[in-house]
């Protein structure tokens, strides 16, 4: 039987959502988010969400609705829903969309790195099998530092 969340008590409601936001805040990691969401939402609903949380990019970006209408084709009614609620100072958005900044921020890193025809990981890929014996200069360092830092007594 289908339940309107206009039915539920308020307690019904905020242990509903309260559920919710427990369930997804204990996934970790772009694939485990991605397998969450996946079983959760139906793929409209899923396309529904990354579609806001683009309009909302935009909107950050100083874009206007009449150029997000036509670049997204979505109508002005949703467009003014997600302005809405990035102008009544509600976060989550926000922290969305910088989260979704860092993560281009890495990528484009990563890219630039992997571009590098004389990098280490382009040498990596070339020659896999010469790098089997050999650990990664880098990882190695990491973990002397942080032996060295557990043995010290104070």
């Amino acid at each position: 039987m289908k339940k309107r969340s206009n039915d539920l008590s308020d307690f019904e409601r905020m242990q509903t959502l309260d559920m919710l936001y427990t369930a997804t805040s204990g996934v970790r990691g772009r694939d485990s988010m991605r397998r969450f969401l996946r079983d959760l939402l139906t793929e409209s609903e899923r396309i529904m969400l990354g579609r806001r949380i683009w309009i909302a990019r935009l909107l950050l970006q100083d874009w206007t609705y009449d150029e997000i209408a036509i670049e997204l084709k979505v109508g002005y009614g949703t467009i003014s829903r997600v302005d809405r609620w990035l102008r009544d100072q509600m976060p989550g958005y926000e922290e969305a969309i910088q989260a979704l900044y860092e993560e281009d921020a890495k990528r484009e890193k990563g890219r630039a790195v992997a571009m590098n025809p004389f990098g280490l990981t382009a040498l990596k890929k070339k020659y896999p099998l010469h790098f089997l014996l050999f650990p990664d200069p880098v990882k190695v360092k990491k973990v002397k530092n942080s032996r060295r830092r557990g043995k010290r007594k104070d």
